[in-house]
């Protein structure tokens, strides 16, 4: 636990608790989400794997992503999940986002 309390400049176990917390809820709700959205498009279970995963996939991470950093907003570490998103974006390729301060 310390070496990432490190790496990510963690200064207590609440902080990565909290951390680790908004990680869990960011994703279940994601994934909650997804069905409805991919309905919505017309896309279902009931149509090949092959289609029906990757656009599920494909709706997931945009939502991910929009929530982990209002959740994390919301459990008062927006500036780490902000760092994070910003990191997580310029290693997708978005080169242009400038670097974290933390």
């Amino acid at each position: 636990m310390q070496k990432l309390k490190d790496r990510w400049k963690v200064t207590s176990n609440l902080q990565l608790f909290v951390i680790f917390l908004v990680f869990a809820i960011t994703g279940s709700t994601a994934a909650k989400f997804a069905a409805p959205i991919t309905e919505f498009i017309g896309i279902t279970r009931d149509m090949s794997g092959w289609i029906y995963w990757p656009v599920r996939i494909l709706i997931i991470f945009p939502v991910y992503q929009v929530l982990l950093v209002l959740f994390g907003w919301l459990f008062g570490e927006f500036g780490f999940f902000w760092n994070f998103e910003k990191k997580m974006l310029r290693a997708l390729g978005f080169k242009f986002i400038k670097k974290s301060d933390r």
